[in-house]
């Protein structure tokens, strides 16, 4: 059977989503009066990006999706969002010399925000250089990727939420989605809530440090823009120094935060329903905390015998089992295990060990369900378990030995998808670092083997910084556009975990 989505009803829904994102636009809008800078800029954003989003959404004012439509709408709207994302960027950047005033560099910021990369090509990251405004914009586009466009479409209209359940399988970050509540826009509702909630709290903490004289950086401003990126594991700081710009108090305020935003959402819901068993017993929930624990400890071992040399005002340590040895340790962890991506210090010169054990951590990624990136803890748990059958029942062929997860059998369907879905993470992220590396060569820029692999790594898995000129202070921009159109493509597939993407790419060709 030829496959025919119904573009008109995709087109008009894209449309909708767009007439919406305009209306976040507003929040840098207010603050670019309160500040005085780029108001014009948000201002024709919106009008811009508001009179295309109601142009297309006449093409189907009454839109019906089905399975093949609601694949095709969730993979489109978030290339589309990246595209509005990116007016700001290029109406700022105009008549300048920033950096933003290339399409392709404003469009792989844009990407980087929705998709909660934390990649940059923005340069000199200062208040000198881009207005209050734009970094907020920059922040708060992370802050709306991170639990999901589609998810807060279903969360607040009606027409999108009939397909709620195919929309959100295709969205959602893991390889299932847990049902909530009987229906799927309440679900979707708890969700953000939840969301919401933990942003506030969060926001709160850091301001409260401020007042009691514990932070002194870290203002109002500073505090929101902050609650914008850690929860959805996002990384962008309008600060160029990231964390390091605050005090160790604030960077110990962090760490939990990022801890918290690499847990399956879902239970939350079930801890705030007073079921603190359902986390507890949870096996992902504590592979999760286990292997944080694990690298946490291995990092602080080879900073203890120095494997970082002392960095100044960017927080470095010279090794000794300190409080810094240890917050700097817990905080790579925090941050590079669930793809964050902010530091507070500059492990690009740590050594070699320290480098490829933090490698290692952001190949685990978080939980799914959560905001965070990379292949999901519950992903490796069913590999592991897979590899152990397969051993097992080769030595013993007439045993049938079924995967169990938390005491339940995994369906076979789904070891087939989570072992298909790492083959292509495994092979997508080779192939770009081999691409990476030629490109470069042919423009006669020296890139490490460390540094290829982890820029297709920290795209791919939308973790952000990466080793050498990638670090956490360093940036994307001398990449070729080429080579960042890669790593648009890299973390709009990544986030969207590869396989809708590839699906409505191949059923579009086979079907000619």
């Amino acid at each position: 059977m030829p496959w025919r989505p119904n573009w008109r009803a995709t087109v008009g829904l894209l449309g909708t989503g767009m007439k919406y994102l305009s209306v976040t636009m507003f929040v840098p809008l207010a603050v670019a009066v309160i500040y005085g800078d780029d108001m014009w800029v948000f201002a024709v954003s919106i009008l811009v990006v508001a009179a295309a989003g109601f142009g297309l959404e006449r093409v189907d004012p009454d839109p019906d999706l089905g399975p093949s439509e609601a694949l095709v709408f969730v993979t489109l709207a978030w290339l589309v969002a990246a595209l509005v994302g990116a007016v700001p960027y290029v109406l700022a950047g105009a008549g300048t010399t920033s950096t933003l005033a290339d399409p392709v560099n404003a469009l792989f910021e844009s990407m980087s925000g929705f998709t909660t990369t934390g990649a940059t090509v923005m340069g000199e990251i200062s208040f000198e250089q881009h207005s209050h405004a734009l970094l907020m914009w920059r922040q708060l586009t992370q802050w709306l990727g991170g639990m999901g466009i589609i998810v807060l479409m279903i969360a607040i209209l009606p027409e999108v939420a009939v397909n709620g359940a195919q929309l959100m399988d295709s969205e959602a970050p893991g390889p299932e989605l847990q049902k909530l509540t009987p229906k799927i826009a309440e679900t979707a509702r708890a969700l953000w809530l939840i969301y919401f909630g933990f942003t506030f709290v969060y926001i709160g903490v850091l301001y409260a440090l401020h007042l009691l004289g514990m932070a002194p950086n870290m203002d109002l401003y500073n505090a929101i823009a902050h609650g914008f990126t850690t929860l959805p594991t996002g990384g962008f700081s309008p600060q160029a120094d990231s964390i390091a710009y605050f005090s160790a108090a604030v960077q110990w305020a962090v760490i939990p935060f990022m801890v918290i935003a690499g847990v399956n959402f879902a239970l939350f819901w079930h801890v705030l329903k007073g079921e603190v068993e359902v986390m507890v017993d949870n096996p992902e929930f504590r592979a999760y905390t286990g292997a944080i624990a694990v690298f946490t400890a291995g990092v602080a071992v080879l900073l203890f015998g120095g494997a970082a040399p002392m960095l100044g005002d960017l927080g470095g340590v010279t090794g000794g089992f300190t409080e810094n040895t240890v917050r700097q340790a817990a905080f790579q962890i925090g941050s590079l295990l669930n793809s964050t991506g902010y530091a507070t210090s500059d492990f690009a010169e740590w050594d070699t060990h320290a480098q490829i054990l933090l490698l290692f951590a952001m190949f685990v990624g978080g939980s799914a369900g959560s905001t965070g990136g990379g292949v999901k803890v519950v992903r490796w748990l069913v590999v592991l378990k897979a590899i152990r059958r397969e051993l097992f029942t080769s030595a013993r062929p007439d045993v049938v030995q079924p995967v169990r997860l938390g005491g339940e059998v995994v369906d076979e369907d789904a070891i087939r998808g989570i072992l298909v879905f790492t083959m292509l993470y495994v092979l997508l992220f080779g192939l770009a670092s081999v691409f990476l590396s030629l490109d470069t060569a042919r423009l006669g820029i020296q890139l490490t083997t460390l540094e290829a692999v982890s820029a297709s790594l920290a795209t791919l898995g939308n973790i952000g910084p990466g080793f050498g000129r990638l670090g956490p202070f360093g940036s994307y921009l001398f990449f070729s556009d080429p080579s960042k159109l890669l790593m648009i493509f890299l973390m709009w597939i990544g986030r969207l975990e590869i396989v809708p993407v590839l699906a409505v790419f191949i059923s579009s060709v086979e079907d000619r």
